[in-house]
């Protein structure tokens, strides 16, 4: 029953790789592990076996671990709904949608759930392995933070404070962060590392003895480019260090300002035939564009106006003209149709937005979330698959006489006549190597021989050796207590 927790220097150090790593490791250890994140932000979000929803990242974490995902491993999870506001969800259930000011104030009203999630964990399993948000040099954070230093004080769980050199200026990453926390949350600093190092790691042995002399802390190693990462089920980098190609069938997903779940494309950007774009805003539709993917958004209706003031209207009219494939995923699914309703407000302001026409089906929110997973069948080829439900809003029209699929017989999803057009609220679809191999087949592609979750066992362990070759794993894992 011990615990250790790597927090970092800022957002994307690393933090949720190194933890996936350290759990891996710790589980070939012959360890019961289980990761834990207090406060996650994030619309990358993954459906529990008990029913509710935590970040991707720990979804991973738990695969690393041989678990299977739980709503105790990141019992506060913020979903951005706008620049200002999020939805909260706690302990894996919708609580409130707030904005920035008012979770402030809700914040240090979770601390308990926070805390009787951790302590649940804790009792079940060997060694927990915490991870924290952000960084805790986000001093003016302090008094009600419950993602950093004080959960750390609270649980009385060590830290280890992780850098990131490929940002540049690691030194004063970590002994800035040092100078500004109170010197109780320093006291409860362990040690540190520095992750995502290029190039020849003796060239920094001056940098790294600098730290811990302007600290006092002990390094635990210094981590090289972990060029494999993009492998790996992303929470928050779109395609990052993905393979450039040429040719092949050209599949152009909408980078939407509140893009969720866009880990549904993991598994075809890792298919040879296969040239997946993500088209950020301010780009135009490519021409050679055979399949257009909307995807899921945590705000439909923002997000419809988003996709207007790029244009993209306008480019997908222009791609179904000249006989392109369109598939919508979720919230994509319901701006195909011919009107999004929100009459409560859930997502925002009270009131319809049109939708794109390209399916005749409407759709309204409604306050209850469904979450759920499923065994699905293909309508189009018969392949059955596994996936999972996470939306609110119900939609209906002509198109659902075409399902996209079938759910215990029940019809899931619509398409437009010609079958050009599809739509769906399922996620996780294409993880299906079956299912995911008759899908292209469609499109006269070749599907590799690939399996997909063996790609990600073998990723992760290739992380924990790549952890093992050149960090203090085992002084990391003794911190623990």
């Amino acid at each position: 029953m011990r615990a250790v927790m790597i927090q970092g220097t800022g957002s994307d150090v690393g933090k949720s790789m190194l933890v996936a790593g350290l759990c891996r490791a710790a589980r070939r250890r012959g360890l019961s592990v289980a990761p834990f994140k207090p406060q996650n932000m994030s619309n990358n979000a993954a459906v529990t076996a008990d029913g509710g929803e935590i970040g991707r990242a720990q979804a991973l974490q738990a695969m690393a671990c041989g678990l299977a995902p739980m709503t105790d491993m990141n019992p506060v999870l913020l979903k951005p709904e706008t620049d200002i506001g999020a939805q909260v969800v706690v302990q894996g259930q919708r609580l409130i949608s707030a904005s920035a000011r008012d979770y402030g104030a809700l914040k240090p009203t979770l601390m308990a759930a926070v805390l009787e999630s951790f302590q649940r964990l804790k009792a079940s399993h060997d060694l927990v392995i915490v991870e924290g948000a952000g960084s805790p040099a986000e001093v003016n954070l302090r008094p009600r933070d419950i993602a950093n230093m004080g959960f750390a004080v609270a649980a009385d769980v060590p830290v280890v404070l992780a850098g990131d050199i490929d940002r540049g200026g690691v030194i004063a990453q970590i002994v800035g962060t040092q100078a500004v926390i109170d010197p109780g949350d320093a006291a409860m600093i362990a040690g540190f590392l520095v992750n995502k190092f290029r190039g020849d790691v003796s060239l920094f042995d001056d940098g790294y003895a600098r730290i811990e002399s302007e600290t006092g802390w002990p390094g635990f190693g210094v981590l090289p480019w972990f060029r494999d990462a993009w492998k790996l089920p992303a929470e928050d980098a779109l395609l990052m260090g993905a393979p450039k190609r040429e040719g092949g069938f050209h599949i152009v997903c909408l980078a939407l300002s509140r893009i969720a779940n866009f880990d549904d494309l993991d598994p075809l950007m890792q298919e040879p035939g296969v040239r997946l774009t993500m088209l950020g805003p301010g780009r135009a539709i490519p021409g050679d564009a055979d399949l257009v993917i909307l995807p899921g958004t945590k705000s439909t209706r923002g997000d419809l106006a988003f996709l207007r003031a790029q244009g993209w209207d306008v480019d997908l009219a222009a791609h179904h003209r000249r006989g392109g494939h369109i598939l919508g995923i979720c919230g994509g699914y319901q701006m195909l149709g011919r009107v999004v309703a929100d009459p409560e407000g859930i997502e925002g302001p009270a009131g319809e937005t049109p939708g794109l026409g390209f399916l005749d089906i409407e759709t309204v929110m409604t306050p209850a979330k469904r979450l759920t997973e499923v065994d699905a069948v293909h309508a189009a080829s018969g392949a059955g698959f596994h996936g999972y439900e996470i939306h609110i809003g119900v939609s209906d029209g002509p198109d659902r006489a075409r399902p996209f699929a079938y759910i215990a017989d029940a019809p899931e999803g619509a398409m437009c006549a010609d079958g050009q057009v599809q739509g769906s609220y399922l996620h996780g679809m294409f993880r299906d190597d079956g299912f995911r191999a008759a899908w292209l087949g469609q499109f006269d592609v070749a599907a590799s021989d690939a399996a997909y979750g063996e790609s990600v066992e073998q990723t992760l362990d290739a992380l924990a050796d790549h952890m093992e070759t050149h960090l203090d794993v085992s002084g990391l894992l003794r911190l623990a207590r």
